[in-house]
């Protein structure tokens, strides 16, 4: 069986904001309304990050906008913490980087894996200014090659 693999959400300003250390592949513990709302789409990792409680990793501030036809009553808080699924060995490694200083735990993207919605975590660390402009004038002068080896 081939693997089915289609990307929900994605956080491209990550990449931009973070030097990105090393990724991990979670599951998420999702309520019925959320996994529609995903499977539709419509969630948004762009101030989602990772923080360990109680030996647990969380995903705090992903919005998943509340499903369209279910109650109220049933329906979802659109950005309420969402426990990530783990290996112990995994768990234990990354609660060990995010104690160091200055490492962050970064969603990257959200997708759908042979009907899991798995959740691709980063653990990161803040790019200063000058990396940014840096990273900026690469991708400048990349583009800048590509246009002439183009047009010659």
């Amino acid at each position: 069986m081939a693997n089915y693999y289609r990307v929900l959400a994605e956080n491209r300003q990550a990449r931009f904001n973070y030097e990105i250390l090393e990724t991990y592949e979670a599951g998420i513990e999702l309520l019925g309304t959320e996994v529609k709302a995903v499977k539709g789409g419509q969630a948004n990792l762009r101030d989602a990050y990772g923080i360990v409680r109680k030996g647990q990793i969380m995903l705090l501030n992903m919005y998943i906008p509340p499903h369209r036809t279910t109650s109220v009553y049933f329906n979802h808080e659109p950005t309420r913490t969402r426990r990530l699924l783990l290996h112990k060995i995994e768990m234990r490694k990354l609660i060990a980087e995010v104690q160091q200083k200055g490492l962050t735990l970064v969603p990257l993207k959200v997708y759908q894996k042979e009907g899991w919605i798995k959740v691709d975590l980063a653990v990161v660390r803040n790019k200063k200014l000058h990396d940014k402009r840096e990273d900026m004038k690469k991708r400048d002068d990349k583009r800048e090659i590509e246009r002439v080896m183009k047009n010659h």
